[in-house]
């Protein structure tokens, strides 16, 4: 596979995916490790605008908390990032 997101992590592989989003391992290409990582990437539903609104304000809130959380926890994964990419959120 040789997708990139964000024009920065490599995807490996898929780990998992479902009806909502898919969930990859990836290496980061700007680091010089080429640390790995997971992406959780979400595909809202764009028939409605009122829905991917509320999808978008509710995975901003989540990153927000997880950033918050995973920073003080070696039990919560850390956020490095997150952002948005042919309308969907990873």
């Amino acid at each position: 596979m040789q997708t990139l997101l964000n024009n920065r992590y490599q995807v490996i592989q898929t780990l998992g995916g479902g009806g909502f989003g898919e969930t990859f391992l990836a290496e980061d290409t700007q680091m010089p490790s080429r640390r790995r990582c997971v992406i959780k990437q979400l595909k809202p539903i764009q028939d409605n605008p009122q829905v991917y609104q509320l999808v978008q304000q509710r995975f901003q809130r989540e990153a927000a908390i997880l950033e918050e959380l995973g920073d003080g926890s070696d039990q919560i994964p850390r956020l490095y990032a997150y952002f948005s990419e042919m309308d969907n959120f990873t």
